[in-house]
């Protein structure tokens, strides 16, 4: 053993002194409660695992300053390797000793010579561990050269990609720019014909204008014509009339002839040989024709039943009526082809009594399809265009009559009444015209 005095002049290399705690600390545990020093009571009794990784400090305190508890763990290592103990006594160290075991069991028995022992295994410890870093540092040098050739290839790779991406993408830029080219040269072509057509399109307009100027003027001389015939007749009848007598025969003769130039000149001219009424300018849907489904109206109490009667007795007067309005004051339990049917017959009675002019109207919204009305003799049928209602229907009949004409709305809808009443119409509950068609 070495003297006393003999010690280590720096620490214990880390894996020795890592091996010699976790011998240290399995003798611990072996130890009777007595012979355990005393710093290490308290370690002694923690799991074999948790000795050496928390009492790792008072132990190598404790191998160091205790000479019986170093000899102790000596002697457990003396028992598991006998050859390196006695080989370590003689001043001989195995040439295939482990240098942390050779180290740890120089330190715990002390031969003479065991600084040198140690330092000697720290000295191989720090060789292996260089060479360990130099290979490693070699296998980290050869994967980087290794993963530095893979991102030279993968961008040699890249590159090429690119380069052919920037070929392809040069190729369909030139040719957008062919199919640019090509489509301003067919916008330049489009504007050019259409200036043409513009061109021409006034020219057109130029000689419509002409040829309507031409026909308008030919309209007036064969207008003058038959003002000419017309007086010629007329003077043929006065002189009929006044006992010409004489050449009757002849007179009646050029009367027929000029009454035949007149119709004939009417049918050349295509000129109406009746007038138009007013409401019948008033664009609607004619019966029969598809519509929309109808919006229901108001009643208002019947307050003077003599109201109609003397409406009606005044000449030229035009009686409107509001027909689903009155249908359904009336028989609203019925269906609606059956209330037109009721309302219609009614007033085609009235009619027949009066004489007057009558214009129904029906909301063309409750019609789904073609509706067959069948309109009584005297009786003009209107149904509201899509989009329209009835009661814009009525106000615009109102409107296309004449200022001063007699004008009867039948309708108890409050807002129809009032419109009718300002532009000049006298508006009659529904009532009164459901009372005269009863009384008829």
């Amino acid at each position: 053993m070495s003297s006393a005095g003999e010690g280590l002049s720096r620490p214990l290399p880390e894996q020795v002194r890592s091996h010699v705690v976790d011998l240290a600390s399995q003798v611990l545990g072996s130890m009777p409660a007595a012979a355990v020093p005393p710093p290490l009571r308290n370690i002694a009794r923690f799991e074999p695992r948790k000795r050496a990784r928390l009492g790792g400090t008072p132990i190598a305190a404790q191998l160091e300053t205790d000479k019986e508890f170093r000899e102790a763990v000596a002697e457990v290592l003396a028992a598991s390797l006998p050859e390196l103990v006695a080989g370590l006594a003689e001043g001989v160290v195995p040439p295939a000793a482990e240098p942390v075991l050779v180290a740890a069991a120089a330190y715990l028995t002390r031969p003479p010579g065991w600084v040198e022992m140690v330092e000697t295994a720290r000295a191989d410890l720090e060789r292996s561990a260089a060479v360990a870093e130099g290979s490693a540092q070699e296998q980290a040098v050869t994967r980087l050269r290794e993963q530095l050739a893979a991102q030279k290839t993968a961008a040699r790779e890249e590159a090429e990609r690119l380069r052919e991406q920037l070929k392809a993408a040069r190729a369909e830029v030139s040719d957008l720019r062919h199919k640019l080219h090509a489509a301003r040269e067919r916008a330049r072509a489009a504007e050019a014909h259409a200036a043409a057509m513009e061109e021409a399109a006034q020219e057109a307009r130029a000689a419509a204008a002409a040829a309507g100027s031409a026909g308008e003027s030919e309209l007036r001389r064969l207008r003058e014509r038959l003002s000419d015939s017309e007086r010629q007749l007329e003077a043929a009848r006065r002189a009929a009339r006044e006992g010409r007598s004489e050449e009757d025969t002849k007179v009646r003769v050029l009367l027929d002839a000029l009454a035949d130039a007149a119709a004939g000149l009417r049918r050349e001219l295509a000129l109406p040989s009746g007038i138009n009424r007013p409401a019948d300018s008033v664009a609607s849907v004619a019966p029969g024709r598809p519509g929309v489904r109808a919006v229901p109206a108001r009643a208002l109490a019947d307050d003077d039943p003599a109201l109609l009667d003397q409406l009606l007795a005044l000449p030229q007067i035009h009686l409107i009526v509001d027909g689903y309005n009155v249908t359904k004051t009336g028989y609203g339990t019925l269906t609606l082809a059956d209330q037109r049917n009721r309302l219609l017959t009614g007033l085609g009675a009235l009619y027949a009594q009066t004489r007057t002019e009558l214009t129904c109207v029906f909301d063309g919204a409750e019609l789904d399809g073609p509706v067959p009305v069948s309109a009584p003799r005297g009786v003009r049928v209107l149904f509201s265009a899509p989009g329209q209602i009835a009661d814009d229907l009525i106000r615009q009949l109102v409107r296309a009559e004449p200022v001063g004409r007699a004008l009867a709305v039948v309708s108890s809808d409050r807002e129809v009444a009032e419109s009718v009443r300002r532009m000049g119409a006298r508006p009659v509950p529904a009532a009164l015209l459901l009372k005269r068609l009863g009384r008829a």
